[in-house]
């Protein structure tokens, strides 16, 4: 059976740890060694993985003597691996059973396959399931399937296709690829896939694969302000980072870099879309100048002549205009 070394990095996230251990410790089809790394959690994250690694001789423990932050966290778990395949699942999310099977069936099967991912379920903090993330829609897909670097990388775009507690990597691709970038604090995981990508094949399983576990604090489902332009430039520099030290055949792919750009151009017209919703004009204005530094291409697409229209016409009317609109189509 193939080996799956899983680094599981915590941080105050002890009264999850427990459930995330075992899941992996659970795994059929593979063998499993676990690494627990205790970023200096203020809470009683030593107790529990002590005892977890006491228990078990597949699971180490490791507490960092102060907080190292994430980044260096995974770092230090890529050093770490030494298995087959590699995996990072965060202390607050688990698999769920045959996960870690599935794809190392799809990587033994397929040899040019990087690494693979699937689908993922959204908890809440208290467990319950409140909705299904199918990266690749849910029509016509295929149990498996096999992209190459490209394709991949082309329905990804400028976002974070990969639900991240469901990607197994080949242990020896993560080695040669490296680890994440310390400048990508927010934008490192969608910047590994596409680096990964660049290298070699992706697998995608059509399988619920893991649960990722919302917190009050995730900003990716709801209007985060401020926030929305620093997420938009840190894609762009992940975009940077990657035709710098992707694999040769994508550094001279411009055509690629053209549509990554104007991907991130679209995307950001759509978050300036949603802040001019919130009212919140001067940021929707700053992201609408971002898309043009990105893409000058976007000035002339439909998403942009409407956000035009709408600053022109004001929230107040606008709004009216769409509650007109809404009460005449019903």
């Amino acid at each position: 059976m193939q080996r799956v070394d899983v680094v599981i990095p915590c941080y105050n996230y002890a009264h999850f740890l427990r459930e995330c251990v075992e899941s992996v410790l659970s795994q059929a089809n593979v063998e499993v060694r676990v690494l627990i790394l205790d970023d200096c959690s203020p809470d009683n994250t030593p107790e529990v993985g002590m005892a977890l690694a006491s228990r078990d001789k597949r699971v180490a423990y490791r507490r960092h003597a102060a907080n190292k932050g994430h980044i260096a966290t995974y770092n230090e778990g890529i050093e770490w691996a030494g298995g087959d395949l590699f995996l990072l699942l965060s202390a607050d999310d688990y698999l769920l059973p045959g996960a870690l099977g599935r794809a190392a069936a799809l990587m033994r099967d397929n040899p040019d396959v990087g690494f693979a991912f699937g689908n993922a379920l959204v908890a809440e903090p208290d467990g319950v399931i409140t909705r299904r993330v199918d990266p690749l829609g849910e029509r016509n897909v295929p149990p498996m399937q096999v992209l190459s670097g490209p394709q991949f990388m082309r329905l990804s775009g400028a976002s974070n296709l990969v639900p991240t507690p469901t990607a197994v990597v080949r242990t020896a691709l993560q080695k040669h690829v490296g680890g994440y970038h310390k400048e990508l604090p927010h934008a490192g995981d969608m910047e590994m896939w596409l680096r990964l990508a660049s290298h070699a094949g992706v697998g995608y399983i059509n399988e619920d694969q893991a649960v990722y576990r919302r917190h009050a604090s995730n900003m990716s489902l709801q209007y985060y302000g401020q926030s929305i332009l620093p997420d938009l430039r840190q894609r762009k520099h992940a975009f940077d980072i990657l035709f710098r030290q992707g694999a040769d055949s994508l550094k001279t792919d411009e055509k690629l870099r053209r549509f990554l750009a104007r991907d991130l151009g679209k995307e950001s017209l759509r978050l300036a879309g949603m802040a001019f919703n919130n009212s919140d004009l001067a940021t929707a204005a700053a992201i609408q100048r971002f898309a043009l530094e990105v893409s000058p291409e976007v000035r002339n697409s439909l998403p942009w002549i409407k956000l035009a229209c709408k600053r022109i016409i004001g929230p107040r009317y606008w709004y009216a205009l769409n509650s007109i609109g809404r009460w005449v189509a019903g």
